[in-house]
């Protein structure tokens, strides 16, 4: 059973109109991000890094991506969230747009390219809209924007124009990089933190982040083509971030997290379950995929898996250490199988670990992460 709670956590800043409801907080206090942006950018560009080059995917790697696109990405290029009933997201536009450069399909590409051009383009900057509705009388009705979306997005255009050498594609994903940094990045305290949208996060002396949009390897992507030192901060910062905003009983990340603005101190956010759930199951990805911050950056989250049985939750409450009565979906294991396979000293350490297949997967949600959990295995970015 699937039981993705993204009308309770993912999305949930949106989908409940909180985020509008914060509108006329953050519409103002964003622009000290763009302040901080606009100083730091003009310098040298970020630290080098050795970025991941494609690989030949596994026959079973290429079924289950060929699967993805058959089920989920439509014929006009739209990435269908199967269990939201129908609605498109920015995030699953950049994920269709990633898999497609990491298994070589420039077709689907340009499908999905030029659907998320003409529907989620805003008008005003070079972000995109969070969300498609296509039974809407307007289907885009807010135009705010999902930070982890944009990452993707612009880091798949980033992939697509180095490896398919298209300027465009590179012009792109600069535009976007940028707007970013000019947009999303706040200074709090002594922490340069990610606003998960251009507005809407900013209330009662505190700033809502969500961790699992530090999308790092997508980071990688984009800050070489659209070089600022902003970028090695913003990811230092997140991951300490990461490893200061951990909870509970397996010392485990929410899915969303509060930054007190006076204090720096961190807790996990109101009006969110304290959950590492669906949202956060994305940390775990993202640093096992670039094996990036300190050797033990993972080793919470392999207690957790270890320690349960006779199956890992859905879900682990960081406040009363319930965790949920139903397992996780494939998604979720394919990420922890991921993660498991990262531990120090093994390359096979996990050799039981093994990546379900899509054919596991009943929606859009779980599916993307096997796929994404695929390429993650098959190519690692690092920091040099």
């Amino acid at each position: 059973m699937f039981a993705r709670a993204s009308t309770i956590s993912r999305r949930a800043v949106f989908g409940l109109g909180i985020g509008s409801a914060f509108a006329s907080i953050g519409a103002s206090s964003s622009l000290s991000g763009s302040t901080f942006a606009a100083s730091t950018s003009q310098g040298a560009g970020g630290p080098v890094r050795r970025l991941a080059s494609l690989t030949t995917p596994s026959a079973e790697d290429r079924r289950d991506y060929a699967t993805f696109v058959r089920r989920f990405v439509a014929l006009d290029g739209r990435v269908v969230d199967t269990y939201n009933g129908g609605v498109s997201h920015s995030e699953g536009q950049g994920w269709g747009l990633l898999m497609a450069v990491s298994f070589n399909d420039p077709a689907t590409f340009d499908r999905i390219h030029g659907w998320t051009r003409r529907h989620l383009r805003r008008p005003t900057d070079s972000l995109h809209a969070w969300r498609f509705q296509p039974q809407a009388k307007t289907p885009v009705d807010d135009l705010n924007n999902a930070t982890d979306g944009d990452l993707y997005i612009a880091g798949a255009l980033a992939r697509a124009g180095r490896v398919w050498r298209r300027p465009d594609l590179t012009a792109e994903a600069k535009q976007i990089g940028q707007d970013i940094l000019r947009l999303l990045v706040r200074r709090v305290g002594q922490r340069i933190v990610l606003l998960p949208g251009a507005y809407g996060f900013d209330r009662d002396g505190g700033i809502i982040v969500n961790p699992s949009y530090y999308a790092f390897p997508m980071m990688h992507e984009v800050a070489q083509v659209a070089p600022s030192g902003v970028w090695s901060a913003l990811e230092a910062d997140g991951l300490r971030l990461i490893e200061d905003g951990r909870f509970g009983k397996w010392d485990l990340p929410p899915d969303w997290l509060r930054v007190d603005q006076r204090t720096g101190a961190l807790s996990p956010a109101p009006y969110w379950p304290a959950r590492f759930s669906y949202d956060a199951i994305r940390i775990p990805l993202h640093l096992a995929w670039c094996r990036t911050g300190s050797p033990g950056a993972l080793a919470a989250f392999w207690r957790y898996w270890e320690g349960q049985h006779p199956f890992p939750p859905s879900w682990v409450d960081l406040q009363s250490g319930t965790i949920a009565p139903y397992p996780a979906d494939p998604g979720t294991r394919s990420v922890a199988a991921l993660a498991l396979r990262t531990r120090a000293g093994s390359e096979a350490g996990a050799e039981g670990s093994s990546l379900p297949s899509i054919g596991e997967a009943d929606h859009y949600y779980p599916s993307a992460l096997i796929v994404l959990s695929r390429i993650a295995m098959q190519e690692f970015s690092t920091i040099t």
